[in-house]
């Protein structure tokens, strides 16, 4: 894109000059539909989200078998909801905002096997396609106990097959461990900002990693690439897949029973805002869809992305989605938020999110710093950078009279996507980067 169609899209939303200054700005989405309509556009059905869930609950044998970590929740992959009332205090007092309504900790940082929202998607896919080749391979009927998987004639057919995957690190992680655990040959290509620990953890698991000196795009192409010429590889494409899609939207009817549990009430005069950070989109669009599922027009969902990577606002702000990368705007790329460093979203998201996504907003690196501080100080729970994204988000609604997000019985979920895998040292480090 040369600069003359930069200057056109500046004029035509002003907004793109405080984007390409890597401002923090909030976004409003002037396509979204009521959530019938978003819905029934999408392509993407309720009985595919039920096909999932119902995928996940047969596995749930053996994943309790072979991660005995997830026993005390019966084998399901599934993260608590946390109120965070000092964290919402601590917000308050540094933006000099009121913020009426509940803060909650959706903790996928706390996510059994992969630590991170990743365990989700990623898990789910791996987990189908085994059963696929299970399936075909006469070893399994969806009758049968799925705690067979972790029998050696399953390993023995796995092993003859392998699976890769580009990815900036948490992505990675969920594919690597579970792909390995199940006895596939499994290649993670990871792009330069990938974490060190990250890369060392997936070969101490088994996984090949494979380092390239460019950016996820990068990575994702490369593996894209050696996949296609092998039959016998499975690709877990996170620009395109409906599999992770899925896998991360069963994410909604779990979310609405422990709201539930909890009493917490969603309708019209007690709205569910939820702050979803962003990478190339298959989580966040994931989850926000099967949000949407689950609570309809009451469920309020925004992308929080880096001010230097904001490649889902910018594809959605001007309709082209995958055809543009945020370097076209003269940004970098560059995050500490190693998970949202993607330069061009996920077009299929994009496209699928466009009548369903209530908005978007920037968040500068040193600010998710501070607020790792902030909550580490104020509720003593620890998460990743990029996980932080989220935060700022009842103070940008607010700030911005963005309707009904100050009511006293709204609720807002800010999504905890990764932390308890990080070495301690690291953790560290990143807290004393928000200090100073």
């Amino acid at each position: 894109m040369n600069q003359a169609e930069v200057n056109k899209w500046v004029e035509k939303h002003p907004l793109i000059e405080k984007i390409i200054e890597r401002q923090e700005v909030l976004w409003m989405n002037p396509l979204i539909e009521p959530a019938v309509i978003g819905l029934e556009k999408s392509g993407v059905s309720a009985a595919d989200v039920q096909d999932a869930s119902d995928r996940l609950q047969r596995f749930a044998s053996y994943i309790q078998r072979v991660f005995p970590e997830t026993k005390a929740s019966n084998g399901i992959i599934e993260s608590p909801i946390t109120a965070i009332p000092k964290m919402k205090e601590a917000l308050g007092n540094k933006y000099k905002t009121n913020i009426p309504g509940e803060i909650l900790l959706k903790q996928d940082n706390a996510l059994p096997i992969s630590g991170s929202i990743k365990a989700r998607g990623g898990i789910y896919e791996v987990l189908k396609h085994a059963e696929t080749l299970a399936i075909e391979h006469g070893l399994i009927t969806t009758e049968d106990d799925y705690g067979k998987f972790a029998e050696p004639e399953f390993k023995k057919l796995f092993s003859e097959h392998k699976i890769a995957v580009g990815s900036t690190g948490n992505l990675g992680l969920s594919i690597g461990i579970m792909s390995a655990k199940l006895g596939f040959n499994v290649t993670v290509h990871m792009s330069a900002d990938a974490k060190q620990w990250k890369k060392d953890l997936l070969r101490e698991k088994g996984v090949i990693v494979v380092e390239y000196a460019d950016d996820y795009s990068k990575a994702v192409e490369e593996g894209r690439r050696q996949a296609d010429a092998d039959p016998t590889c499975h690709f877990v494409d996170d620009e395109n897949s409906l599999d992770l899609f899925l896998g991360y939207a069963v994410a909604g009817e779990r979310l609405a029973a422990q709201l539930k549990a909890r009493g917490t009430v969603v309708d019209a005069d007690n709205p569910l805002f939820v702050y979803l950070p962003c990478g190339v989109g298959g989580g966040p669009g994931g989850v926000a869809y099967g949000l949407k599922l689950a609570f309809g027009d009451h469920a309020h969902c925004f992308f929080a992305e880096p001010t230097h990577s904001p490649c889902m606002v910018l594809g959605m702000m001007t309709g082209l989605h995958d055809s543009i990368s945020v370097q076209d705007f003269g940004l970098d790329n560059k995050t500490a938020a190693d998970g949202l460093a993607v330069g061009v979203a996920s077009g299929f998201v994009g496209k699928t999110m466009e009548p369903l996504l209530a908005g978007s907003y920037t968040i500068a690196d040193q600010t998710m710093f501070d607020l790792l501080k902030l909550l580490t100080d104020s509720e003593g729970i620890k998460l990743e950078p990029s996980a932080l994204a989220g935060m700022t988000g009842p103070v940008n609604l607010i700030r911005g009279n963005v309707e009904k997000a100050n009511l006293p019985g709204a609720t807002h979920i800010v999504w905890g996507t990764g932390g308890s895998m990080v070495p301690e040292e690291e953790m560290n480090l990143y807290y004393a980067t928000g200090k100073k």
